[in-house]
């Protein structure tokens, strides 16, 4: 389960240069970074700080000047028009939604250059998404539809609340896994099999595929790239083939699962496909797999690597884990599709699970005297990656904010209207490669344009496999350009995207050939 992400998100939004998981990726970095002395802060960061500093003070005070009478003009002019939802004011040329939008992108500037500024991507969008809600409020101050735009942020709230809930939940089901040693057993085992170099390119990619699903694309991608990295240590140009193979297959199978991708857990989160419906797209998801496979697999070397034997067992109480995350799905699921009930109260009750799982687990291991195997699911939950939780807290009431200023109807006008439902879905998912893929598909879901469930599960994909396009698209590709460092390059996957861009644009016309009926 791509709970993007949230271990990404995007796929992006849990990059894990951030993220404390695994002995090989510290919270400094996957990239080496230079050691200054105590206390002693990099030009950048001083540069960040003092724009962080200021910016709120400054651009509260413009608009506390100029923004008043602005408005007072536009309402008694009777200019103050709808923006299409439900009677909001148009402030796209108001000073408070300039502002707004410049707040904005300079806070995702920011989170584009974090590794540079060594500054994490949860604090610009949290101070970005307050100073877009503070402009909305003193521009709505006075207009008699303060109740209105409370509501709105009532209900972006609430949504965040529901995919907090259920991000938590899996996250703590895959930090048990990996604390059980489930994921390096399976590592070993792979490695252990002692294949040649072109089998273990297809079952990597393979397993990448089924995996993802389940997951997370990065949990998935760090898991088969340590075996990528252990069987080619002495073979670089498979590495790099295989670590592009892992990234694509990845989040190709992220795709076609509501659990996939955080993308596609707010899309069915949204009710804009029902359950089953997604896997109408595991076609496409394969084909957009299986054709830059199929073109990189003669490049391939055609040898076998030296033997490797290990032997890693998972702890007690893992299969008991592993059983518990599957009946935290089906609970979930049913809460959603039977008791028509917000799917994060199936999840939550799923943590109850494992919870109580923890107190007796924990009671048997003291009256065997086994205390290397102690389980205790709080500790777990506190290896959350919180800095992600926060950016999602910041990405969504941003973007929910601009989306009340009028600035996403705009968009929705020029991209939905203007090029049409097809087009306009195919080049979000290649600007996804560039931009996170979390805001974007936030977006389309506030915009709400009107669309066939053809549309919906083609934005589905394109925005679920658009980041493989570039080894920077997705939390798969950041994850092992920092485990395979200076092996797995962004050159080195840019060499392939051509054959990335035919697997792109082969599951687009998949799609739109085997689920022609729901266009």
């Amino acid at each position: 389960m791509a709970f993007f992400l949230a271990l990404c998100g995007r796929r992006r939004q849990i990059t894990p240069h951030i993220v404390e998981r695994r002995g090989d990726i510290t919270e400094a970095g996957m990239r080496a970074q230079p050691i200054r002395p105590a206390g002693e802060a990099g030009p950048f960061r001083l540069l960040a700080a003092k724009i962080l500093l200021v910016l709120p003070i400054l651009t509260l005070a413009l608009v506390a000047l100029f923004g008043a009478p602005a408005l007072a003009e536009t309402h008694a002019g009777g200019h103050g028009v709808g923006n299409g939802n439900g009677g909001l004011l148009d402030l796209t040329r108001h000073p408070a939604g300039i502002a707004a939008l410049a707040v904005f992108l300079l806070a995702y500037a920011l989170v584009v250059v974090e590794e540079v500024i060594e500054m994490r991507k949860s604090k610009p969008v949290l101070l970005a998404a307050g100073l877009i809600w503070a402009f909305i409020g003193l521009a709505y101050s006075g207009t008699g539809k303060e109740e209105l735009m409370a509501d709105v942020a009532r209900h972006t709230l609430m949504e965040y609340g529901e995919l907090f809930l259920f991000l938590f939940v899996a996250i703590t089901y895959v930090n048990s896994l990996e604390e059980r040693g489930v994921f390096n057993a399976l590592r070993e085992k792979l490695i252990a099999m002692n294949l040649s170099y072109r089998k273990l390119f297809w079952l990597t990619g393979i397993i990448a595929f089924f995996l993802s699903p389940l997951l997370d694309n990065l949990t998935t991608s760090l898991v088969l790239g340590a075996v990528v990295l252990a069987v080619g240590a002495k073979n670089p140009a498979f590495i790099v083939l295989a670590c592009i193979n892992v990234v694509v297959a990845a989040n190709a199978g992220g795709a076609y699962s509501p659990f996939g991708d955080i993308t596609t857990l707010m899309v069915w989160q949204k009710g804009k496909l029902e359950f089953w419906e997604f896997f109408a797209i595991f076609i496409p998801s394969l084909v957009n797999f299986l054709v830059p496979a199929a073109i990189m697999h003669f490049a391939v070397p055609n040898e076998t690597p030296e033997p490797h034997e290990a032997r890693v067992e998972m702890k007690n109480g893992a299969k008991m884990v592993m059983a518990l995350f599957a009946l935290t799905i089906v609970t979930a699921v049913t809460f959603r599709n039977m008791f028509h009930l917000p799917p994060a109260l199936g999840m939550m009750m799923g943590l109850g699970y494992l919870a109580i799982f923890s107190y007796f687990f924990k009671h048997y291991a003291r009256r065997i005297r086994r205390t290397d195997i102690l389980f205790d699911s709080f500790r777990v939950m506190e290896r959350t990656e919180w800095d992600t939780m926060l950016f999602f807290f910041g990405i969504i009431f941003a973007v929910g904010g601009l989306g009340v200023i009028g600035y996403l109807e705009l968009l929705s006008r020029t991209l939905y209207d203007g090029l049409g439902a097809t087009w306009a879905n195919t080049i979000i998912g290649v600007v996804s490669a560039i931009v996170d893929n979390i805001p974007i598909m936030f977006a389309v879901l506030t915009m709400n344009p009107l669309m066939s469930e053809g549309q919906w599960l083609l934005i589905t994909l394109t925005a679920g496999v658009g980041g493989s396009l570039l080894s920077v698209g997705s939390a798969a590709g950041v994850a092992l350009m920092g485990l395979a460092r200076g092996q797995y390059t962004f050159f080195s996957h840019l060499k392939w995207t051509w054959a990335i861009a035919l697997g792109y644009a082969a599951s687009i016309l998949t799609h739109m050939v085997i689920n022609a009926d729901k266009f």
